[in-house]
């Protein structure tokens, strides 16, 4: 059943056409995958569809009595609310229907009013409640504040910082439950855990139709059943999430190269024609002479979209020393608060390390503590000059070293990307009065530099303070990327990025010889470019892991798991009385010896840790190759095979694996 049709929507700011005739329908209870580059026109699409926002032309039929939810990247709440309160007001129906069925409760049992109207309306209040979600909504409402981050209920929305604003308002639409919920970018702001959280939520849990505008690739993997793509001001349909999506759209695209190798033939042989200037007198003449041009003129303009399709970014580095940053027992208060206790690193070139952990737990503190920004406690300090005292409540290293190599060069991009001038252009923002970006050895003009991370010349004299959230990435990270550095430090890069200048950064970051540090909730990112992850596990501990996020993900699934064995284990090992005696009463029976290895399997398990470990540098490689900017510019044939590879050589590392395992486990 469709639930909404959009037919024709155009939407125009100024002189920019956003949308041009875009058309989609949605159906119920199905979940979308909303995407394409930053400023195609993505939230604008979302806010249309969800009624905040009118187009210019086109029409939005919605079932009647459709109810919508939407999240927009800046909620807005009445002043003055608690958080709880805030939530509690996405249930204005439920509330309403209690607080009705509460009052006719009581004037039944206060004998007020005709009784037979009144039990009958309390019938129907009973049944509004069931539909609306049953009794204990209230409480599901305290939950998922707890779930998604806000624990204390009842501070005052005024006062929270945008993100703890954002998961309030994501509290306040799951409780309502919508018939269809609109979410754009939900995943901003929040950690992994509670990104994991948010995802089996939506996947198990949530009964209506779902458009999930979202740069979280795996998100749209396990929860998209299809995929829309804003781009030229038109949606493209494709069915299943991102891996499917991609692969649909190589499609598309091979057809489109073949269509302009076909319209470019037809221009050759046109134009051989054109050359020898027959005189145009006959109306056949005059009209193969336009339809020459007009083809000409799409090709250069189909040619000219596709060149801006994707972004390039590539990091300056310069030499490092044997020392990049090490740390000995580190540790960082804020407050009365140990937020990283007794953290050892060496931190060596090549190494990619994602810094991971829940809200709060000090992530960027540790951050700007590696910039070298917070300075040890009585650091600098001496008879004469004393260290001006640092405020008590911000972070400070309180114990132990952090070293900095001598030729140590920091690029920081920050998470409030702070080192922007609203009021300047974005040239001005990246240029810093020069026009010319040294890169290594190599030079470029700042223009064609900006062209890289998808400014065309005449978006490059726009106001920094116009610009969307995505924009303004794409500016910081040109700005701190210029300059030539050996260890890159990232406070949560991917928010806001569109998928396209992600995956430009992760092969950028894949291919940079120098260090990097990344705090960022996107699972994909990490699995792709970290080679590491230090994870705040509590009571400032922080512990590094090796792998990406699925590794460490899947450890910590089996070392959850281990506990639960042996309790189970044991619990199903013992055996009441009764029955132990009349087990010892029967005749006893040799217990059966465990089977020990063969020499064979012996010979295989001492070659096969090797076998792993070539299987899974084999599927590296081919992940590492999938990364590459030019990977798309395969034919669709080789593109298939690829995929058939890749998948083939991820089953044979995983079988090699299972079979290690099990040889270990008879050896042991």
């Amino acid at each position: 059943m469709t639930i909404v049709s959009a037919q024709g929507i155009r939407r125009t700011y100024g002189i920019h056409e956003v949308l041009r005739g875009a058309n989609l329908s949605l159906e119920a209870g199905e979940r979308v995958g909303l995407v394409g580059r930053n400023g195609s026109g993505k939230s604008t699409l979302a806010r249309i569809l969800a009624g905040a926002e009118d187009p210019d032309a086109g029409e939005v039929v919605r079932r009647t009595g459709l109810r919508v939810g939407y999240l927009a990247q800046e909620p807005e709440f009445s002043p003055g609310l608690r958080a709880v309160d805030a939530v509690l007001a996405g249930l204005s129906d439920w509330t309403a229907a209690m607080d009705r069925y509460e009052a006719v409760t009581s004037e039944l049992a206060e004998g007020r009013g005709e009784e037979a109207a009144l039990l009958d309306e309390q019938t129907r209040l009973i049944a509004r409640i069931e539909t609306l979600g049953g009794w204990e909504k209230r409480h599901e409402a305290l939950a998922l504040l707890g779930h998604v981050g806000v624990h204390d209920v009842e501070a005052k929305v005024d006062s929270m910082s945008g993100g703890e604003r954002r998961r309030v308002a994501l509290a306040r639409l799951l409780v309502a439950a919508p018939d269809l919920a609109i979410l754009d970018e939900p995943t901003n702001h929040l950690d992994l855990d509670t990104v994991e959280w948010l995802e089996r939520w939506l996947r198990e849990r949530y009964p209506g139709a779902l458009v999930l505008v979202t740069h979280d690739r795996y998100l749209l993997d396990r929860v998209a059943t299809r995929t829309l793509e804003v781009e030229g001001g038109e949606v493209y349909s494709y069915e299943g999430g991102w891996g499917r999506y991609l692969a649909a759209k190589a499609e598309r695209e091979a057809h489109a190269d073949r269509v302009d190798a076909n319209r470019r033939n037809f221009l050759r042989r046109e134009l051989e024609w054109l050359r020898r200037r027959p005189k145009a007198r006959t109306t056949k003449q005059r009209a193969r002479v336009d339809r020459a041009e007009s083809v000409r003129d799409e090709a250069d303009q189909a040619r000219a979209a596709r060149r801006d399709r994707e972004a390039t970014i590539e990091l300056g580095h310069t030499r490092e020393g044997r020392i990049i940053l090490e740390t000995d027992d580190l540790a960082v208060d804020v407050g009365d608060r140990r937020l990283v206790s007794g953290l050892t690193l060496r931190l060596r070139k090549g190494e990619r390390l994602g810094v991971v952990g829940p809200n709060g737990c000090g992530k960027t503190s540790l951050l700007r503590a590696m910039t070298g920004d917070l300075i040890p406690a009585g650091a600098g300090a001496s008879a004469d000059e004393p260290a001006e005292p640092k405020p008590e409540d911000g972070p400070r290293i309180v114990e132990g070293e952090l070293r900095q190599g001598k030729r140590t060069r920091v690029a920081f991009l920050d998470q409030a990307r702070s080192g922007l001038d609203d009021g300047e252009t974005i040239f001005e923002n990246v240029g810093q009065g020069s026009t010319v970006v040294r890169l290594g050895n190599q030079e470029l003009d700042l223009r064609s530099y900006l062209e890289r991370f998808l400014f065309a010349s005449h978006e490059q004299r726009r106001i920094v303070g116009t610009l969307s959230g995505g924009e303004r990435a794409r500016v910081a990270l040109a700005k701190i990327l210029r300059e030539d550095a050996n260890l890159v430090i990232l406070d949560e890069p991917t928010n806001d990025l569109d998928v396209t200048t992600l995956t430009a950064l992760e092969g950028a970051l894949l291919e940079y010889p120098g260090a990097v540090l990344v705090v960022t909730h996107d699972r994909w990112f990490l699995d792709r470019v970290a080679t590491g992850l230090l994870v705040f596990e509590g009571e400032g501990a922080v512990v590094r892991h090796e792998g990406g996020w699925a590794d460490y993900a899947e450890r910590r699934k089996a070392a959850e798991a281990g506990p639960a064995k042996a309790s189970a284990s044991k619990a199903s090992s013992a055996k009441p009385e009764v029955e132990a005696e009349a087990v010892s009463a029967a005749p006893s029976k040799a217990a059966e010896p465990k089977r020990k290895l063969t020499y064979g399997e012996q010979i295989e398990l001492e070659g096969l840790l090797e076998r792993v470990d070539e299987a899974e540098q084999r599927v590296a490689a081919l992940e590492a190759e999938l990364a590459a900017a030019d990977f798309y510019d395969r034919s669709v044939r080789d593109q298939q095979a690829f995929f058939a590879d890749l998948q083939a050589a991820k089953a044979a590392a995983e079988a090699l694996a299972e079979r290690w395992v099990e040889l270990e486990a008879l050896a042991d």
